[in-house]
């Protein structure tokens, strides 16, 4: 290792972390934490003030999370964001894809589209512990990505 490496890899322009979902979160915004007060996280639109409450950043077009009781508790990724899992998986994805990273992921009839539309939630899920969960629609592409702790990983209304 010369003495220029270390430099180098901290001079890297965008961390990883920026677009990369992980079941601790997305960049700054953390399952379990508050919303961080720098930042671009925020109310807007949708559900807001109460008990449980959405927000969301225009660095992240297409994810919102939602926060209850003042930590967020999930963080959703849709339509428009190029948000991924490490593994490469996204929104866009299809079901047979997820199924060869997750093969473990219990499934379940999606509340609002006929099958094969469905839910698949990691087993770990009722732990408590940060978990996944995709909805994959009719056409077997996942549609929608969450990371977060139950029971707010499995609403399917926003806050509900």
């Amino acid at each position: 290792m010369t003495e220029d490496a270390p430099r180098e890899a901290a001079a890297s322009p965008t961390p990883v972390s920026a677009t990369v979902l992980r079941l601790e979160g997305l960049g700054d915004l953390r399952i379990g934490r508050p919303v961080p007060k720098s930042g671009a996280w925020a109310e807007r639109g949708a559900q807001t003030g109460g008990a449980c409450r959405t927000v969301s950043s225009p660095d992240h077009p297409g994810v919102y999370a939602i926060v209850s009781e003042g930590k967020v508790r999930r963080i959703t990724v849709g339509q428009r964001s190029d948000v991924k899992l490490a593994e490469g998986l996204g929104v866009g994805s299809s079901e047979k894809d997820v199924k060869k990273w997750f093969g473990g992921f219990r499934e379940e009839p999606h509340k609002y589209e006929d099958g094969p539309a469905k839910y698949l939630t990691a087993p770990n899920a009722a732990s408590g512990d940060p978990a996944l969960r995709f909805e994959i629609g009719r056409d077997g592409k996942v549609s929608l990505m969450h990371v977060g702790t139950m029971p707010v990983l499995g609403y399917v209304e926003g806050c509900a």
